[in-house]
């Protein structure tokens, strides 16, 4: 039985569900909601976010059903040619499919046609299979957090550089 999946933007028509999304990832992993996106109250907005000039919302569909989303933004304060790689949540039933992989390969895609030279992530340790994916992607550990997202619980910040093949 062949499974279809299809990767896109984000609409206006999404912005509920993938709040409800993001919240449950949060609440099913027991991660902080205060200073996290989960409290952000643009997460109920999204599709406004992401009309932001330089930003992209990518989101898969699994069988006619929003199952996740990831993408990238300008945040305020990041170096130039620096996007952060932001909203990355899968459902549970989503997971370990490759969908996470073709949303983040989405949201390089993205980042590199939008000139970006590296892509920016915050996470914190209970996402901990979340920052492994990072690793093998090829983001590195920084010691400190970059730019000004407001998400002060975050302790995990990472950096990819997009030259590379």
């Amino acid at each position: 039985m062949h499974l279809t999946l299809s990767i896109r933007e984000v609409k206006k028509s999404d912005e509920a569900h993938l709040a409800s999304i993001i919240r449950r990832v949060f609440e099913e992993h027991k991660a902080p909601k205060d200073g996290t996106v989960y409290s952000d109250p643009t997460t109920d907005h999204l599709f406004d976010l992401f009309t932001h000039t330089g930003a992209r919302l990518w989101v898969a569909e699994w069988e006619h059903q929003i199952v996740g989303c990831c993408g990238i933004y300008p945040t305020e304060g990041l170096p130039a040619k620096t996007a952060e790689l932001v909203k990355f949540y899968l459902t549970p039933a989503a997971r370990g499919k490759g969908i996470g992989r073709q949303l983040m390969e989405s949201s390089i895609q993205s980042a590199k046609e939008l000139g970006y030279k590296k892509l920016y992530l915050e996470s914190m340790p209970e996402f901990s299979n979340a920052v492994s994916f990072y690793y093998r992607i090829g983001f590195k550990p920084l010691s400190k957090a970059m730019g000004n997202s407001g998400h002060t619980s975050c302790s995990i910040w990472m950096l990819l550089s997009l030259d590379i093949p």
